[in-house]
């Protein structure tokens, strides 16, 4: 109820909000993670990965890096509608990590599904004002944009 509470002092105190809901990150465990019965371990150590992901191009080098300060600048349409909705992909159980092989079209396209946001949410029924992909490692963004031209053919993603 804490965080309920805090939501309209936050509205004008706040640049920047990523939501995460603890239902749909206990959903992730079990269903994308195969854990059987998550902990709060398990959650945070989900969450813990979502942030420092979100983090890493302000602590490692590369030539498309982000900070905070662009978040609230490139996602962000009216300052009182500061909330981002996070995703993360790919999400698969440590068991399967060595052998799933991902494209950066798959990696994206997971990215966008239910089952990869952090919050219950039903993002089809929707559309989204602005969007932010993270990629890491060799990936180029001429690929990139390939796959996002690829979702916006294909009309599984409606953009505002």
């Amino acid at each position: 109820y804490n965080t309920l509470l805090a939501t309209h002092y936050y509205m004008d105190h706040t640049d920047v909000s990523v939501c995460i809901d603890n239902e749909a990150a206990y959903t992730i465990c079990k269903g994308s993670l195969d854990v059987q019965k998550p902990s709060y371990r398990d959650l945070n150590a989900l969450i813990g990965q979502v942030s420092s992901s979100l983090t890493a191009s302000m602590r490692f080098g590369g030539a498309l890096n982000v900070d905070i300060a662009e978040f609230q600048t490139n996602l962000v349409p009216y300052p009182r509608i500061h909330h981002i909705l996070a995703s993360y992909a790919p999400l698969s159980a440590r068991k399967n990590e060595k052998y799933d092989n991902f494209s950066v079209t798959d990696l994206t396209s997971n990215a966008f599904k239910r089952q990869s946001m952090l919050v219950k949410c039903q993002p089809e029924m929707g559309a989204y004002m602005s969007c932010c992909l993270m990629f890491r490692g060799d990936i180029v963004p001429r690929d990139v944009n390939q796959a996002v031209a690829h979702m916006k053919n294909q009309k599984t993603v409606r953009f505002v």
